[in-house]
Order: C-alpha cells, then sequence, then structure tokens
C-alpha cells in the first residue's frame, strides 16, 4: 500500500520509509505534476495544529487528481528546551534556519538545567479517515555539537533512551529505534495495521 508523505524533507521520507516498509507500505514524497506541496504554517502555539493544517493544505492539493484517494501522511515536529520555557517548539525550523545550533547554544551557554524533549505529530489521512499519533522523546542539550549524522538539531540533542551520544552519533537504524518521528510513525503503524490478536 502507498503512502504519500507531503514534506520537502528527504530524510523524514527515507525515516519514515525504514519504519513503515516493513508493514507492507511504500512511503513515497507527495508530488503533483512535479511539484510539491508549499505549505504556509500557521503560527501556532503546539505542532499538533500545525500539522492538522497541513494535512488540510495536503488534502487540497489533491483534491481533483488521481491522488486524491490515496493516503497521506504529514508530520511536525519540535524541539522544546525545558529553561528556554519550550523555545524553539513549534518555530523550531524557522530557528534552524535563522540562529542554527550555533544559536541555541550560545542561548543555552552557563545554564546548567539543560532538559529538552523532541516532539512529534504525525497524521494520516485517507478516504473516510485522520488519525493523529503522537511521538516524544526526551533528553538534554549537548554543550557542542557533536555527530555528522541525521539532520536538524540531532548534532545537540542527547536522548534519554540512548547511551550518552547525541543523535548526530546515531546510524539511521539506532536513530529510528528512539526518535520522536519513529515513535510518531509507530502509532500510525498501529492504525493503519492493527497487530492481529
Amino acid at each position: 500500500m502507498r503512502i504519500l508523505f507531503a514534506t520537502g524533507n528527504e530524510n523524514k521520507v527515507s525515516e519514515a520509509s525504514s519504519i513503515l516498509s516493513p508493514l507492507g507500505y511504500h512511503v513515497e514524497t507527495l508530488v503533483v505534476n512535479g511539484i510539491k506541496p508549499e505549505f504556509i504554517e500557521p503560527q501556532a502555539d503546539g505542532i499538533e495544529a500545525v500539522a492538522l493544517s497541513k494535512i488540510e493544505q495536503a488534502r487540497e492539493f489533491v483534491k481533483g487528481t488521481q491522488l486524491e484517494s490515496s493516503i497521506i501522511l504529514v508530520e511536525d515536529s519540535g524541539l522544546f528546551i525545558d529553561s528556554l520555557g519550550g523555545f524553539p517548539g513549534p518555530y523550531s525550523s524557522y530557528v534552524e534556519k535563522t540562529i542554527g545550533l550555533p544559536g541555541i547554544l550560545q542561548l543555552m551557554s552557563g545554564e546548567p538545567a539543560r532538559g529538552a524533549e523532541f516532539r512529534a505529530v504525525a497524521i494520516v489521512s485517507g478516504e473516510g479517515f485522520t488519525f493523529t499519533g503522537e511521538g516524544i522523546s526526551p533528553g538534554e542539550i549537548s554543550n557542542e555539537m557533536i555527530g555528522q549524522m541525521g539532520f536538524g538539531y540531532d548534532p545537540i540533542f542527547i536522548p534519554h533512551d540512548g547511551d550518552g551520544r547525541t543523535c548526530g552519533e546515531l546510524s539511521p537504524e539506532e536513530k529510528s529505534s528512539i526518535s520522536h518521528r519513529a515513535k510518531a510513525l509507530k502509532v500510525v503503524s498501529e492504525f493503519l495495521n492493527p497487530p492481529s490478536k
């Protein structure tokens, strides 16, 4: 069964594919006539509102095309840092593009409390259904950027479920076993493909 992932981030497509492919789903990027959807992101306090807006926009994007009845997946995630009041949260993508990881480390300079968590909301929508799955990966912010793997904030996030390395040091397989996105996608996969009794 095909799932169309409405995202411009091929790293996310790879991660979703590694989780959903073993369950019999073929994950590919949503493209209509060679064009990927461009989302207008609402300025919302939470990532769920952003994800719900994205699924509505993606459904509108495929309306009237041969993909209209397809299963569409959207995902939104954010890094929530305790000592910064949950910042950057739903603005994580914008903040990464503007001040980058060095900017976050600068904001955290001299801060002993380094707790943070990644949160993800994944939504699948098909004919007659829309389902939301959530995932959280608690951890802390490192003192420096370490590791070349992954993407986004991975080089400064040390997950509690790991062995003390940043997500930037984890292989894709290691990361997808504990990441917030993986947890949200697993909830979605259980909805799409419930375990047999």
